[in-house]
């Protein structure tokens, strides 16, 4: 049985779920740099959780109030392109917006980055 508050969506592999936690204590260092503006409710109040998984994918960072995911894109994701296409497309079926940064825009201007999060949030809550 359901506990409350518990979806499906929120089940997961536990091979996902480890993974997960593991991306928790290794992180990319512009996710790092990020994340310290986004942890304990930095960011305008709002909550993001960082490597959560959304049925069999991990997003980097989840705002679940604004329905936002946030996504950091590094040299890797070059010769993926379908695979966060589908990915994409899969998030936005669950109702969440995806925004995505390459590693470089947090190393070169995160107050940018910060900006368009906020922005994208503002145009949630109208």
């Amino acid at each position: 049985m359901e506990s409350l508050g518990e979806s499906p969506l929120h089940r997961f592999h536990p091979v996902s779920l480890e993974r997960a936690r593991s991306m928790r204590h290794v992180a990319a260092p512009a996710e790092g740099i990020l994340w310290q503006h986004l942890r304990a409710h930095r960011l305008d109040g709002l909550k993001f959780r960082r490597q959560v998984t959304v049925g069999r994918y991990i997003a980097d960072f989840l705002c679940h109030e604004m329905k936002l995911i946030v996504e950091l894109d590094g040299p890797s994701h070059d010769e993926r392109a379908e695979h966060d296409e589908k990915r994409t497309e899969f998030l936005e079926r669950q109702g969440y917006r995806v925004i995505r940064f390459l590693n470089e825009d947090v190393h070169d201007d995160v107050v940018a980055v910060l900006r368009t999060i906020l922005r994208e949030c503002g145009r949630t809550a109208d």
